[in-house]
Protein backbone atom coordinates (compact mmCIF):
# COMPACT_ATOMS: atom_id res chain seq x y z
CA UNK A 1 0.00 0.00 0.00
CA UNK A 2 1.11 3.63 -0.53
CA UNK A 3 0.34 6.96 1.57
CA UNK A 4 -0.08 10.19 -0.29
CA UNK A 5 1.74 12.56 2.25
CA UNK A 6 0.57 16.11 1.36
CA UNK A 7 -2.85 16.71 -0.37
CA UNK A 8 -5.81 19.29 -0.40
CA UNK A 9 -8.96 17.36 -0.51
CA UNK A 10 -10.55 20.33 0.74
CA UNK A 11 -9.96 22.19 -2.13
CA UNK A 12 -13.13 23.51 -4.61
CA UNK A 13 -11.61 21.22 -7.21
CA UNK A 14 -12.61 18.35 -5.24
CA UNK A 15 -15.96 19.62 -4.43
CA UNK A 16 -18.79 16.61 -3.81
CA UNK A 17 -16.11 14.02 -4.93
CA UNK A 18 -14.76 12.75 -1.81
CA UNK A 19 -16.36 9.32 -2.21
CA UNK A 20 -15.21 8.72 -5.69
CA UNK A 21 -11.69 9.92 -5.02
CA UNK A 22 -11.54 7.83 -2.20
CA UNK A 23 -12.47 4.83 -4.18
CA UNK A 24 -10.39 5.85 -6.85
CA UNK A 25 -7.44 5.95 -3.76
CA UNK A 26 -8.26 2.21 -3.01
CA UNK A 27 -8.09 0.90 -6.54
CA UNK A 28 -4.67 2.41 -6.61
CA UNK A 29 -3.43 0.86 -3.68
CA UNK A 30 -3.48 4.01 -1.89
CA UNK A 31 -4.43 3.75 1.33
CA UNK A 32 -4.46 6.93 3.70
CA UNK A 33 -3.64 10.35 2.35
CA UNK A 34 -2.73 13.63 4.47
CA UNK A 35 -4.81 16.64 4.06
CA UNK A 36 -2.87 20.02 4.29
CA UNK A 37 -4.11 22.72 5.64
CA UNK A 38 -3.35 26.12 4.46
CA UNK A 39 -5.45 28.74 6.49
CA UNK A 40 -7.31 29.04 9.77
CA UNK A 41 -10.34 29.70 7.97
CA UNK A 42 -10.35 26.66 6.12
CA UNK A 43 -9.15 24.06 8.86
CA UNK A 44 -12.83 23.35 10.28
CA UNK A 45 -13.48 21.61 6.34
CA UNK A 46 -10.17 19.79 6.61
CA UNK A 47 -10.73 18.53 10.02
CA UNK A 48 -14.34 17.78 9.38
CA UNK A 49 -13.06 15.64 6.21
CA UNK A 50 -10.68 13.57 8.49
CA UNK A 51 -12.91 12.61 11.20
CA UNK A 52 -15.20 11.73 8.46
CA UNK A 53 -13.28 9.55 6.62
CA UNK A 54 -10.24 6.90 8.22
CA UNK A 55 -8.72 7.20 5.29
CA UNK A 56 -7.79 10.71 5.70
CA UNK A 57 -5.94 13.07 8.44
CA UNK A 58 -4.66 16.57 8.37
CA UNK A 59 -2.34 19.27 9.74
CA UNK A 60 -3.28 22.70 10.97
CA UNK A 61 -1.62 25.81 9.89
CA UNK A 62 -0.92 29.16 7.59
CA UNK A 63 0.59 28.75 4.38
CA UNK A 64 3.57 31.24 3.73
CA UNK A 65 2.10 32.89 0.62
CA UNK A 66 -1.53 33.40 2.69
CA UNK A 67 -1.88 37.36 3.24
CA UNK A 68 -5.84 37.74 3.63
CA UNK A 69 -6.51 35.40 6.70
CA UNK A 70 -6.13 35.73 10.00
CA UNK A 71 -2.73 34.97 11.52
CA UNK A 72 -1.95 32.41 13.81
CA UNK A 73 -0.12 32.37 16.86
CA UNK A 74 1.26 29.53 19.02
CA UNK A 75 -1.35 29.26 21.58
CA UNK A 76 -3.65 29.24 19.17
CA UNK A 77 -2.34 26.42 16.46
CA UNK A 78 -1.29 24.32 19.50
CA UNK A 79 -5.67 24.00 20.37
CA UNK A 80 -6.09 23.46 17.08
CA UNK A 81 -3.83 20.13 16.94
CA UNK A 82 -4.81 19.01 20.04
CA UNK A 83 -6.89 16.58 18.00
CA UNK A 84 -6.36 13.03 17.60
CA UNK A 85 -6.15 13.35 13.47
CA UNK A 86 -4.30 16.14 13.33
CA UNK A 87 -1.04 14.47 12.81
CA UNK A 88 1.20 17.94 12.37
CA UNK A 89 1.85 21.72 12.19
CA UNK A 90 1.94 23.67 8.49
CA UNK A 91 2.53 23.60 5.71
CA UNK A 92 4.37 26.34 7.03
CA UNK A 93 7.70 28.29 5.54
CA UNK A 94 9.10 30.60 3.19
CA UNK A 95 8.40 31.21 -0.44
CA UNK A 96 10.31 33.99 -2.09
CA UNK A 97 8.73 33.13 -5.62
CA UNK A 98 5.13 34.46 -5.62
CA UNK A 99 6.39 37.64 -3.07
CA UNK A 100 8.30 40.36 -2.98
CA UNK A 101 9.35 43.27 -0.65
CA UNK A 102 9.76 42.98 3.30
CA UNK A 103 9.34 39.48 4.02
CA UNK A 104 9.85 39.63 7.43
CA UNK A 105 6.05 38.79 8.41
CA UNK A 106 6.23 35.34 6.60
CA UNK A 107 9.35 34.76 8.93
CA UNK A 108 8.24 35.58 11.52
CA UNK A 109 4.84 33.42 10.55
CA UNK A 110 7.01 30.50 10.21
CA UNK A 111 8.72 31.11 13.68
CA UNK A 112 4.95 31.17 15.12
CA UNK A 113 4.60 27.57 13.44
CA UNK A 114 7.95 26.03 14.51
CA UNK A 115 7.05 27.45 18.14
CA UNK A 116 3.95 25.61 17.98
CA UNK A 117 5.51 22.43 16.69
CA UNK A 118 8.11 21.90 19.19
CA UNK A 119 5.12 23.14 22.05
CA UNK A 120 3.13 20.48 20.46
CA UNK A 121 5.32 17.53 20.16
CA UNK A 122 4.14 17.65 16.74
CA UNK A 123 6.42 17.74 13.06
CA UNK A 124 6.43 20.09 10.65
CA UNK A 125 5.40 20.39 6.92
CA UNK A 126 7.79 22.71 5.20
CA UNK A 127 7.07 24.58 2.33
CA UNK A 128 10.43 26.17 0.88
CA UNK A 129 10.80 27.91 -2.31
CA UNK A 130 13.13 29.89 -3.72
CA UNK A 131 14.07 30.23 0.44
CA UNK A 132 16.62 27.36 1.26
CA UNK A 133 18.82 29.33 3.13
CA UNK A 134 16.36 31.19 5.01
CA UNK A 135 14.60 28.09 5.76
CA UNK A 136 17.31 26.24 6.96
CA UNK A 137 18.85 29.10 8.90
CA UNK A 138 15.40 29.46 10.60
CA UNK A 139 14.78 25.85 11.35
CA UNK A 140 18.47 25.53 13.06
CA UNK A 141 17.67 28.72 14.89
CA UNK A 142 13.89 27.71 16.34
CA UNK A 143 15.72 24.17 17.39
CA UNK A 144 13.34 22.61 14.65
CA UNK A 145 15.40 19.42 15.02
CA UNK A 146 13.60 18.98 18.58
CA UNK A 147 10.23 17.93 16.35
CA UNK A 148 11.69 17.31 12.73
CA UNK A 149 8.84 16.74 9.81
CA UNK A 150 8.45 16.77 5.97
CA UNK A 151 10.27 19.03 3.29
CA UNK A 152 7.14 18.74 1.15
CA UNK A 153 7.24 18.96 -2.49
CA UNK A 154 10.93 19.17 -2.66
CA UNK A 155 12.34 20.78 -5.55
CA UNK A 156 15.89 22.10 -4.44
CA UNK A 157 19.24 20.87 -4.00
CA UNK A 158 20.90 17.87 -3.04
CA UNK A 159 22.47 20.11 -0.80
CA UNK A 160 19.94 21.34 0.78
CA UNK A 161 18.35 17.87 1.34
CA UNK A 162 21.43 16.80 2.91
CA UNK A 163 21.22 19.85 5.80
CA UNK A 164 17.62 19.47 5.60
CA UNK A 165 18.05 15.06 6.25
CA UNK A 166 20.87 16.10 8.64
CA UNK A 167 18.40 17.94 10.46
CA UNK A 168 16.33 15.03 10.81
CA UNK A 169 13.68 15.53 8.68
CA UNK A 170 12.17 13.79 6.10
CA UNK A 171 12.43 14.66 2.09
CA UNK A 172 9.25 14.31 -0.17
CA UNK A 173 8.52 14.30 -4.01
CA UNK A 174 5.95 15.06 -5.59
CA UNK A 175 4.94 14.74 -9.40
CA UNK A 176 7.93 17.29 -10.49
CA UNK A 177 10.19 14.22 -9.98
CA UNK A 178 8.24 12.77 -13.38
CA UNK A 179 8.89 15.58 -15.42
CA UNK A 180 11.26 15.41 -18.26
CA UNK A 181 12.81 18.53 -17.25
CA UNK A 182 13.48 17.61 -13.23
CA UNK A 183 17.36 16.59 -13.85
CA UNK A 184 19.04 17.59 -10.52
CA UNK A 185 15.48 16.83 -8.92
CA UNK A 186 16.21 13.15 -10.37
CA UNK A 187 19.46 13.02 -9.13
CA UNK A 188 18.09 14.07 -5.86
CA UNK A 189 15.53 11.61 -5.28
CA UNK A 190 18.16 8.88 -5.99
CA UNK A 191 19.94 9.63 -3.07
CA UNK A 192 17.31 10.33 -0.39
CA UNK A 193 18.00 7.55 2.40
CA UNK A 194 15.24 5.03 1.98
CA UNK A 195 14.15 5.54 5.90
CA UNK A 196 13.78 9.54 5.15
CA UNK A 197 11.88 9.20 2.06
CA UNK A 198 8.18 10.12 1.33
CA UNK A 199 5.85 10.70 -2.05
CA UNK A 200 2.64 13.01 -2.75
CA UNK A 201 0.84 14.47 -5.35
CA UNK A 202 0.31 18.27 -3.71
CA UNK A 203 -2.99 17.33 -5.41
CA UNK A 204 -4.95 18.69 -6.75
CA UNK A 205 -1.73 20.59 -8.49
CA UNK A 206 1.24 19.25 -10.28
CA UNK A 207 -0.52 16.00 -11.93
CA UNK A 208 2.21 13.40 -12.67
CA UNK A 209 3.48 11.87 -15.77
CA UNK A 210 1.01 10.68 -17.53
CA UNK A 211 -1.80 12.95 -16.48
CA UNK A 212 0.03 15.81 -17.01
CA UNK A 213 -2.96 18.75 -17.62
CA UNK A 214 -5.38 17.20 -15.38
CA UNK A 215 -6.69 17.77 -11.66
CA UNK A 216 -4.07 15.82 -9.77
CA UNK A 217 -5.53 13.54 -7.15
CA UNK A 218 -4.32 11.03 -4.19
CA UNK A 219 -4.42 7.83 -6.37
CA UNK A 220 -1.55 9.69 -8.96
CA UNK A 221 0.84 9.14 -5.94
CA UNK A 222 1.57 5.83 -7.41
CA UNK A 223 2.76 7.32 -10.46
CA UNK A 224 5.46 9.51 -7.96
CA UNK A 225 6.29 5.87 -6.46
CA UNK A 226 7.02 4.16 -9.65
CA UNK A 227 8.96 6.85 -10.94
CA UNK A 228 10.84 6.74 -7.39
CA UNK A 229 11.49 3.62 -7.46
CA UNK A 230 12.91 3.15 -11.08
CA UNK A 231 15.48 5.92 -10.38
CA UNK A 232 16.36 4.16 -6.95
CA UNK A 233 16.49 1.03 -9.00
CA UNK A 234 14.45 -0.27 -6.30
CA UNK A 235 11.57 -2.87 -6.61
CA UNK A 236 8.53 -0.71 -6.42
CA UNK A 237 6.17 -2.73 -3.55
CA UNK A 238 9.53 -2.08 -1.25
CA UNK A 239 9.41 1.44 -1.81
CA UNK A 240 6.10 1.71 -1.10
CA UNK A 241 6.41 -0.39 2.24
CA UNK A 242 9.10 1.66 3.18
CA UNK A 243 7.36 5.14 1.87
CA UNK A 244 4.13 4.06 4.15
CA UNK A 245 6.38 2.98 6.84
CA UNK A 246 8.00 6.36 7.13
CA UNK A 247 4.81 7.90 7.18
CA UNK A 248 3.21 6.90 10.33
CA UNK A 249 6.71 6.75 11.72
CA UNK A 250 6.70 10.45 11.11
CA UNK A 251 3.03 11.84 11.96
CA UNK A 252 2.26 8.54 14.04
CA UNK A 253 -1.19 8.75 12.27
CA UNK A 254 -4.16 6.68 13.52
CA UNK A 255 -4.66 3.95 10.89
Amino acid sequence: MLVDSHCHLDFPEFAGRIPTLLARMAEAGVSHALCAGVSLERFPDILALAEAHPQICCSVGVHPDGQDGEEPDVARLVRLADHPRVVAIGETGLDYYRLTGDLEWQRDRFRTHIRAARECGKPLIVHTREAAADTLRILAEEKAAEVGGVFHCFTESWATAATALDMGFHVSFSGIVTFKNAVELKEVARQVPADRLLVETDAPYLATVPHRGRTNEPAYVRHVADHVAALRGADFDELARRTTENFFGLFRAPK
